[in-house]
């Protein structure tokens, strides 16, 4: 899962940080609102946990922008202003839900968990599918049916990110900053290298086809045979 966080206190951004990555998240970081949000609209995140206060753009007007672009991603708010006009605000811009400053720490990882459960991510067990395709992240593997697929890091990532994302076209350009980050200097061949094995893996069980091909772009999971 890959969480974007954007607060200008640098000390509270590295302790967020520090404390989802030990959770076992991948998190990506910036200090202003601007630069948030144009790390948002790539549309690569499962989470953006905002600041509401920032320079560049505050939270309220960054997730107003990306809600008026369509981006449904999850927001969760983190805010100094503990007044019901400050929440209403929030909530009513587009964020799913809110801290107030200082939290706690377990609040702050149940809060992730929470809104990563409605999203639809994962089930109550940790637990994500399509098809006969699954994910479990108690065990750290994909599965076709009981059968597990034995996959490397990456290999489990690039099938995450595909069952978040089942029946949507994902471009190279995403695939490829999501699994592998933007400051990667990794060719971005890796990407269809990578979709190769994930594919061999699933056609032990007939299920390669499951990941399709879209020609200059990217590719797409989805069940169905009929044209995309």
């Amino acid at each position: 899962m890959r969480i974007l966080a954007v607060e200008d206190e640098r000390a509270l951004l590295e302790a967020v940080c520090g404390v989802l990555q030990e959770e076992g998240y991948q998190v990506d970081k910036a200090e202003r609102g601007d630069e948030g949000l144009l790390l948002a609209e790539r549309g690569i995140y499962d989470l953006l946990i905002l600041d509401i206060m920032m320079p560049g753009l505050d939270g309220v007007s960054l997730v107003k922008k990306l809600r008026a672009k369509g981006q449904l991603t999850p927001v969760l708010l983190l805010t100094a202003k503990d007044s019901v006009e400050s929440r209403v605000e929030g909530l009513d811009a587009g964020a799913d839900d809110y801290l107030v400053k200082p939290f706690a720490v377990e609040e702050l990882l149940a809060r992730t968990r929470a809104l990563l459960r409605r999203n639809g991510k994962y089930s109550a067990d940790g637990e994500v599918s399509y098809g006969p395709i699954s994910l479990k992240t108690n065990e750290h593997d994909g599965f076709v049916g009981e059968h597990p697929l034995k996959l490397t890091g990456k290999e489990y990532d690039l099938l995450q990110y595909f069952l978040h994302n089942r029946e949507q076209i994902l471009t190279r350009d995403q695939i490829f900053d999501r699994i592998w980050g933007i400051d990667s200097e990794a060719n971005y061949g890796i990407v269809d290298l990578y979709v190769h094995y994930l594919r061999k893996k699933l056609a032990e069980y007939g299920c390669d086809n499951y990941i399709r091909t879209i020609r200059n772009v990217g590719y797409i999971l989805k069940g169905q045979k009929e044209n995309v």
